[in-house]
């Protein structure tokens, strides 16, 4: 019995103890449990949802850039590209080699691609996707997701490449868009999410704030391997703005083909309110290769063409006015008091400057002249005699008050503010100043160098007789900017008699036969056209030559030939557009120049609902040009004032 009963003791105090450690087992699992469930469970929950959702930034859809009636000048179309993750090809970059190894399987990557990716890879994070390759096929796309399981952390998107619908047209002013630098990225990280393009020139780069727009984001379901299987959301952030222009899509594609085949450049301005509503530069190129990659042989191609068609001459190239020049010089010393209307000159054909003789582009001269009928006839010699009357300092502070050599509130990144010069900026150069330079500058030649831009706001000033301005921008995601009307621009401070008598001789230079640009009038159902013709020598002339018989400069070779020039306004009643043509090498500026800003003209003026109805009742082609293309009153000179001569 005693024996029984140590024995039951025995088990008792064992079972005891084993309950005890049940208990205590019990306990700390029901302790773990809790805390797995209650206390960490919020933790572990999205643990586990970061097993199967898979959550990436997305790059927003760039806004759209169209033209003042609507036409799309930049746009997107969807495309495919192929991302990596490198948190999800594993811990090492082992892994990330032969993941790149396995993809270049089904789109090759060349050397600097692999080098690309591995400096992304570097400089990002490893949960940040990395751009492989862009512009996918479908059938690379469908491999890819085909051989999902053996490519970890690859993952294909859905990404917006940029298009040009009128590609070359319209290539300087609207500009392009590319990849971000690494610069791009330190500034602004959010550039480093794949299909980021960054404006480079033109509107793109000067309005990308506003056609960026704001990144999103989706969530995605993958399985073990990383595979998606299905799309849970998708946010696609903030749109950037669109962005409407004040161009004209078809008075654009016209001064583009009138320009075809030649260095050169057109601008048309509402003199009113200062709109660009044209601003060509040929030849041009095709701003879609900046985003798909421009090849190298593409490059050297743009780079060793003697045309520059990289160069947005509108408003970066820099040339000498020549006779364009001419009113300005008129306006400051009528202003100034130092000659009147009615005050002549006499040209024998050169003007004699100490042992030096400066000519008149008409070999006989002019005989006596004034100021009405030297801008009509282009007189060198009476702007001989005026620039050195009113001083070069004068004309410098002239030409600035009409938009000439100095920088335009433009809303555009790129304009060269040009030269008009001064005497404190030659001593700046460390030479004194000449009286031979400011009888060269009296008819835009010399130092003096402005923009195709410039010339333009320069016929509008001249035409308005306020601080006219230009502008490209008209509205942005849907707000119409504020556009000036002509009567919110400040006056010039010019008298309406000072203005009156240079507008008389533009008229006269248009409208009258002895006028060099009298075979460029308009039709009489648009009322008259002022203008000025220009030819700037671009290299010297010798005495032999010019006493040679039949010496002409269209004889030199192609870069030796004068630029030829060209400004206009109208209807000289009531202005409204301004136009002006600049032809690199052109040779004279009223046969290569004057017939193009002719037609632009008549384009904009038949667009202009007030005078489209005029322009039916007189039979003039819509957009100013006949079928052949050639202009539809007048053309190149047989004879007349610019035989054998230059202006």
């Amino acid at each position: 019995m005693r024996r029984e009963s140590r024995r039951s003791g025995v088990f008792t105090r064992r079972a005891v103890a084993v309950l005890a450690g049940q208990t205590a087992v019990l306990g700390l699992l029901s302790a773990r449990l809790y805390q797995v469930q209650v206390t960490d469970g919020a933790r572990y929950a999205t643990l586990a949802r970061q097993n199967s959702v898979s959550l990436r930034m997305i790059a927003p859809v760039r806004g759209r850039i169209r033209d003042r009636t609507g036409v799309v000048l930049a746009d997107n179309k969807q495309t495919w590209r192929a991302l990596l993750i490198a948190e999800r090809a594993g811990p090492g970059a082992m892994d990330v080699n032969r993941t790149l190894d396995r993809f270049s399987a089904i789109v090759p990557l060349d050397p600097r691609a692999r080098a690309r990716i591995r400096r992304d890879l570097a400089h990002n994070r490893r949960f940040i996707p990395v751009l492989v390759a862009d512009f996918l096929t479908w059938e690379q796309m469908a491999r890819i997701e085909a051989d999902a399981p053996r490519l970890p952390g690859v993952v294909i998107d859905v990404g917006q490449s940029r298009v040009y619908p009128l590609g070359p047209d319209f290539a300087h002013v609207v500009g392009y868009v590319a990849p971000p630098t690494p610069d791009d990225v330190a500034r602004d990280p959010a550039l480093a999410l794949p299909g980021m393009r960054v404006g480079r020139t033109g509107v793109e780069r000067f309005r990308e704030r506003d056609l960026r727009g704001t990144a999103g984001s989706v969530q995605l379901e993958v399985n073990a391997y990383g595979r998606v299987i299905r799309e849970l959301a998708r946010d696609g952030g903030v749109p950037g703005d669109d962005v409407t222009l004040t161009l004209d899509a078809k008075l654009q594609q016209l001064a583009m083909a009138r320009l075809v085949g030649q260095s050169a450049s057109a601008v048309v301005l509402d003199a009113r309110n200062g709109a660009v509503l044209a601003m060509a530069s040929a030849p041009s190129f095709d701003p879609g290769l900046f985003d798909t990659g421009v090849s190298a042989a593409q490059w050297h191609a743009w780079i060793a063409d003697p045309m520059a068609p990289l160069t947005d001459k509108a408003t970066v190239g820099v040339y000498s006015p020549g006779s364009t020049f001419k009113p300005g010089v008129a306006l400051a010393a009528l202003s100034a008091g130092l000659i009147t209307p009615s005050a002549t000159f006499f040209c024998p054909g050169y003007f004699q400057l100490g042992n030096r003789k400066f000519y008149c582009w008409k070999r006989g001269g002019h005989g006596t002249i004034a100021v009405q009928g030297a801008i009509q006839q282009s007189c060198d010699v009476f702007f001989y005699h005026t620039a050195l009357r009113v001083g070069i300092d004068r004309i410098a502070a002239m030409s600035h008050r009409l938009g000439l050599g100095t920088r335009l509130p433009l809303d555009l990144p790129a304009q060269a503010a040009g030269l008009i010069p001064t005497r404190e900026w030659r001593r700046a150069q460390g030479h004194p100043w000449v009286l031979g330079d400011t009888v060269l500058a009296g008819i835009g030649q010399g130092f003096v160098q402005v923009t195709p831009l410039q010339l333009a706001t320069y016929a509008a000033r001249i035409a308005t007789g306020r601080a006219v301005a230009p502008h490209v921008t008209r509205a942005i995601g849907g707000r119409v900017l504020a556009g000036a009307q002509a009567t919110d621009w400040p006056l010039l401070d010019l008298a309406e008699p000072v203005l009156d008598a240079v507008r008389a001789g533009m008229t006269a230079v248009v409208n009258t036969q002895q006028g060099t640009g009298w075979t460029v009038r308009l039709p009489p159902a648009l009322g008259q056209m002022a203008g000025k013709t220009g030819t700037a020598q671009v290299a010297d002339v010798s005495q032999a030559e010019r006493d040679r018989g039949g010496f002409h400069s269209s004889k030199l070779p192609w870069k030796l030939r004068p630029n030829a020039l060209f400004v206009a306004y109208a209807p000289v009643a009531a202005p409204r557009y301004a136009v002006a043509v600049v032809v690199a090498h052109g040779n004279e500026g009223a046969v290569a120049a004057a017939p193009v800003a002719r037609d632009l003209m008549i384009a904009a003026l038949s667009r202009d609902p007030d005078l489209a109805a005029a322009m039916t009742a007189t039979g003039v082609s819509p957009m100013g040009v006949s079928p052949t293309g050639t202009p539809p009153m007048g053309g190149p000179l047989a004879g007349g004032p610019l035989a054998g001569g230059s202006l």
